[in-house]
This record gives structure tokens, sequence and C-alpha cells, in this order.
């Protein structure tokens, strides 16, 4: 590793074409300006280690999860069995309302007649 002491505004040169200029120095941290081509890839160590941690407890196969799943399949199965149940007993408890039916052919008025006169 080469190790460079610069002032606010020196800068270093990598290849043709990557500058890195010393933007400000204060107290402990120092702020850097990076000029780059396009295709190269400037990433900060600590941000593409929390990436790479993600993905990899992303990618964690949790054996337990299908069995849960499964378990909170069947507890939904049976609390709709349960309801179903409960919704045919209070329809069997129900008094069931007698069908009105007329008694036959509704027969129309007679014409009222007239006394002679």
């Amino acid at each position: 590793m080469l190790v460079l002491t610069r002032k606010p505004g020196e800068k270093i040169l990598i290849g043709d074409d990557i500058v890195v200029t010393v933007l400000d120095a204060r107290g402990d941290s120092v702020r850097i300006g990076i000029d780059a081509p396009r295709g190269v890839k400037i990433q900060r160590d600590e941000v593409l280690r929390a990436v790479i941690e993600a993905n990899m407890a992303a990618s964690h196969v949790d054996e337990n999860a299908e069995d849960r799943i499964k378990r909170s399949l069947g507890m939904l199965a049976a609390l709709q069995a349960a309801q179903s149940h409960q919704s045919q007993a209070e329809a069997r408890l129900k008094p069931s309302q007698p069908e009105v039916v007329p008694a036959g052919p509704v027969a129309a008025p007679l014409p009222v007649s007239q006394p002679p006169a």
C-alpha cells in the first residue's frame, strides 16, 4: 500500500484518467473528490460489505419456514371449518317461517245488479 501525505487542494493521479483530490481535512476525517471515467466503479468499502452481508442473509434458507407456513395454513383451514359449522348450526336453530301459499284461484267480484225501476 502506498501511503501519501497531502494537503487540501493537492491531487493524486492514478493511471492516466483517475484524479483523487483532497478537498478538506478536519479532525479525524478527510473529504476527497474522485474524477474517473464512467466505466470505473467507485464504491465505499463499508457500503459494499453491508450489501454483501445483506445478500448473504437474504439467501439463507430458513429450514423451519415451510413448517411454519403449513401450520399457519392448517390453523386457517380449521378456523374456516369452524366458522362453516357454526353458520350451519345457526341456520338449523332458526325457526322456519311458514310458507304462504294462496288457497286457490281468486274469483273476480260479481257485478252488482241494479233493482228494477
